[in-house]
């Protein structure tokens, strides 16, 4: 179970690596299309005080994907923090049965 164990961390610790790069990839990609859509409206005479809502508005797609990208990032490193601590739960009982 502890060899398992371990050999899963090891895997999940790749995904963590891929779910970050596509974490940034998403936030780059937001921000970008953010910032043309706010020149775009800026350049329309759009008032500033509503251009941030309605230009989020407008990449709404985009931000779902960005967060969603973030959440799925978070939960890979809790699902990683999970394995650290049966991994620990694992070797206490190995030690205690290997005193008996």
């Amino acid at each position: 179970m502890l060899h398992q164990a371990t050999k899963r961390l090891s895997e999940s610790s790749k995904e963590v690596f891929r779910l970050a790069k596509a974490k940034a990839e998403t936030e780059r990609a937001y921000r970008s299309e953010l910032a043309k859509v706010m020149t775009a409206m800026r350049m329309d005479k759009v008032p500033i005080g509503v251009i941030g809502d309605l230009a989020r508005g407008e990449i709404a797609d985009l931000k779902f994907e960005r967060d969603l990208a973030s959440e799925t990032y978070r939960a890979a490193l809790s699902a990683m923090e999970a394995l650290k601590v049966e991994i620990n739960a694992l070797q206490s009982i190995a030690k205690y049965q290997s005193e008996i």
